[in-house]
């Protein structure tokens, strides 16, 4: 466990890429279906401010991915460095999210985690999320 208050959370920038990447395959976020750059690619074309990450000594420690369609917002790619876990920089970066999606007047936040995953299910129960009694579906439009 590492104190988080010495990373600085700020917007993505393009010579961020390799080491999300890297970050996210640390966290193992990646998956073979998704191309991590196209993913960044189609983020960085809607609300780019809204891609953060956590930087600390000129290192990427941290990112998430929020998003807002008008209905409901949306929470992609959470991934802190396997060392600083547990430390508050994963809530860090959901506060600083959840603040900009309720700026922007959003109601509710879903997010997707994978059904085995149960550390970050506990992780995200204990900063208020519960899960919903739904089915998540998905339709490819794209091939990567």
């Amino acid at each position: 466990m590492s104190d988080s208050r010495s990373a600085t959370i700020r917007p993505y920038a393009p010579t961020d890429e390799a080491a999300v990447i890297a970050l996210w395959r640390e966290c193992g976020l990646t998956r073979p279906q998704n191309d991590p750059r196209k993913d960044i690619a189609r983020k960085l074309k809607v609300n780019p401010e809204w891609f953060l990450v956590a930087e600390r000594g000129g290192e990427i420690v941290g990112a998430v991915m929020a998003g807002y369609e008008g209905h409901r917002g949306w929470i992609n790619y959470l991934g802190v460095a396997p060392s600083l876990q547990r430390g508050g920089l994963g809530r860090r970066l959901m506060d600083e999210a959840e603040a900009r999606l309720r700026a922007a007047g959003c109601p509710k936040i879903n997010l997707q985690v994978r059904a085995d995953n149960r550390v970050a299910i506990a992780f995200y129960e204990r900063i208020g999320f519960a899960v919903d009694n739904v089915i998540s579906m998905g339709k490819r439009l794209e091939k990567d």
